[in-house]
């Protein structure tokens, strides 16, 4: 059975009462009526990740529920937050430098559409998806 806190309005004692949750929420002692005390929830959902942590991204991420999709939108998110605070996402940055070096020079699918759009961008040529 849950607890309800009642608090005396004479001398401000506060006292746990467990209660059944069909009961009538009301406390009696010495026959004075306890005011019940409602107090704010305290489940919590993490939703502060540190963008720059990667160890804070694994802690918060390690028993979510949800698919892998999930994870790679949240860590979207974050390096768009990076981007927003620094002016650009080292760690993005880093894993692209990592990406070439690793496969001898080949660029990363990402970095190769971007520059494929800026060179038509130039020569005037613009993309619409509808």
């Amino acid at each position: 059975m849950p607890y309800y806190l009642y608090q005396n309005k004479k001398t401000l004692e506060i006292r746990e009462i467990s209660q059944k949750m069909t009961d009538l929420h009301v406390y009696f002692s010495d026959g004075i009526e306890w005011q019940r005390l409602f107090l704010p929830i305290n489940g919590a959902v993490d939703t502060k990740f540190d963008p720059f942590s990667s160890k804070d991204f694994v802690e918060k991420t390690r028993n979510r529920s949800g698919n892998l999709g999930d994870i790679m939108e949240k860590s979207a998110e974050l390096s768009q937050k990076r981007a927003e605070i620094a002016g650009k996402d080292e760690l993005k940055k880093n894993y692209y430098k990592n990406y070439t070096k690793k496969r001898k020079g080949k660029l990363h699918k990402d970095i190769k559409e971007k520059q494929a759009i800026q060179n038509l961008d130039n020569k005037g040529i613009t993309i619409d998806y509808d």
